[in-house]
């Protein structure tokens, strides 16, 4: 039994962006089991300095992830497409235990199967402190983007 995930590639600008806004959406949610049904089983990424192959390693990173990254919200933007590929840039905001504001901003390659799932995910991410004043990222914690929320490119980010 496959599994699809559509938008599948090839890709146009406008299946790009849905495939983006769908994998922001998971993000935000901070369910890793969620978020993994994207990857292929197999699927390898880097991330930062860390190397995963599969979903379960994809589970297990994600839970550390935002055991750590508390009150994390993301938005994803298109960088560019071709075929069965997508680059993105990204900025998300988060704090840590003792409440210090973070914004990590970044770049990912995607690679996707035939089935729409992510074969291939190249991240490299840096984290910038900034006061809770500064933060620009604001909706309920675990949901989705508001339609209407500004995007990076509104945000001068």
């Amino acid at each position: 039994m496959s599994e699809n995930r559509p938008p599948l590639p090839p890709f146009s600008q406008e299946t790009a962006i849905q495939k983006i806004r769908a994998a922001e959406d998971a993000w935000n949610s901070c369910d890793p089991a969620r978020v993994s049904l994207a990857y292929t089983p197999d699927s390898v990424w880097r991330n930062r300095c860390e190397f995963l192959t599969g979903r379960a390693a994809i589970v297990a990173f994600l839970q550390r992830k935002w055991a750590r990254e508390l009150d994390y919200r993301l938005i994803k933007e298109l960088w560019a497409f071709a075929g069965s590929r997508i680059a993105v840039r990204f900025a998300y905001e988060w704090h840590d235990d003792s409440g210090q504001w973070f914004r990590a901003y970044g770049n990912e390659n995607w690679a996707f199967d035939a089935a729409g799932l992510m074969r291939e995910r190249h991240a490299s991410i840096n984290d910038l402190p900034i006061k809770a004043s500064e933060r620009r990222f604001h909706w309920p914690r675990g949901g989705p983007r508001p339609a209407d929320h500004p995007a990076l490119s509104d945000l001068g980010l």
